[in-house]
């Protein structure tokens, strides 16, 4: 379910979590009724804090609630990330991930709370999902390619792994503005 989340005087920014916090390495709690008030309100801060911080998607670990609660901005069909900024925002509570396409491809990632670093992480190209949306009804859809890459992101944070974790070849690490120089 795309949810429209607009601005209002109860909405905050919350600091985002860096890596090494104990909560990121953590196993987060079910949020069970995404329809209470504390949960839209903790998305409703989660989806200003990532706006702000320009982000694709955020995992409620990464605002300190360890909640399996995570949202994102993916292309619905195989488009590619150029398409993004005029995808729905999607709330899923309690994520489920099944891998429909065990083929994996790399391709670089980075995190807010792993900020001014990317790397090249592998991930399986086709999965469903299902989850619950804020309403309590049911969302589940296939998804590929960088629609996938997202959830899957997303969904490490409420199993405690960072995408550094998930690298297969930690030398493609790198900092956002390295530059190659031929020596």
């Amino acid at each position: 379910m795309a949810v429209a989340m607009r601005h209002s005087a109860d909405m905050s920014l919350r600091p985002i979590l860096r890596m090494g916090h104990p909560i990121l390495a953590r196993r987060a709690a079910p949020v069970g009724d995404p329809t209470l008030p504390e949960i839209r309100e903790l998305a409703a801060d989660m989806a200003e804090t990532m706006r702000a911080a320009d982000g694709r998607g955020i995992a409620a670990p990464q605002v300190g609630a360890s909640l399996r609660l995570v949202m994102f901005h993916a292309p619905l069909g195989d488009e590619n990330a150029r398409g993004i900024d005029n995808a729905p925002l999607t709330v899923l509570a309690d994520p489920v991930i099944e891998v429909l396409d065990a083929a994996l491809d790399s391709d670089w990632e980075g995190c807010l709370s792993v900020p001014g670093l990317k790397g090249m992480v592998p991930r399986a190209r086709a999965i469903r999902y299902r989850g619950l949306d804020l309403e309590g009804r049911l969302v589940e859809r296939v998804a590929r390619d960088f629609h996938a890459r997202v959830v899957q992101h997303e969904c490490d944070h409420l199993d405690g792994i960072l995408y550094p974790q998930r690298m297969a070849d930690l030398s493609t690490l790198m900092y956002l503005n390295a530059v190659s120089h031929e020596e």
